[in-house]
């Protein structure tokens, strides 16, 4: 038998392979479901300190805008 695992946010065991598992700033954080994951870091990110984080979100915000970009550009139509 596999390990079995407790959701950090509801409690839920799982199984080894299913769930998400993310270690963040050393701590190994367990979830059954995205949902619950979801959840745990969106009341992380209302209760952080705008300054502190700020920096970071605009770095990964400005990544993915920059993705998308090159996404469009690679979808247009070439004649």
């Amino acid at each position: 038998m596999g390990n079995y695992f407790e959701c950090n946010t509801c409690g839920r065991p799982f199984k080894e392979g299913q769930g998400i598992i993310l270690t963040v700033a050393g701590i190994k954080l367990f979830f059954h479901s995205k949902a619950c994951a979801f959840k745990f870091f969106k009341e992380i990110m209302e209760n952080a300190d705008s300054e502190y984080l700020g920096k970071d979100v605009k770095e990964v915000y400005d990544k993915y805008q920059k993705i998308i970009e090159l996404k469009k550009k690679k979808a247009e139509k070439k004649i």
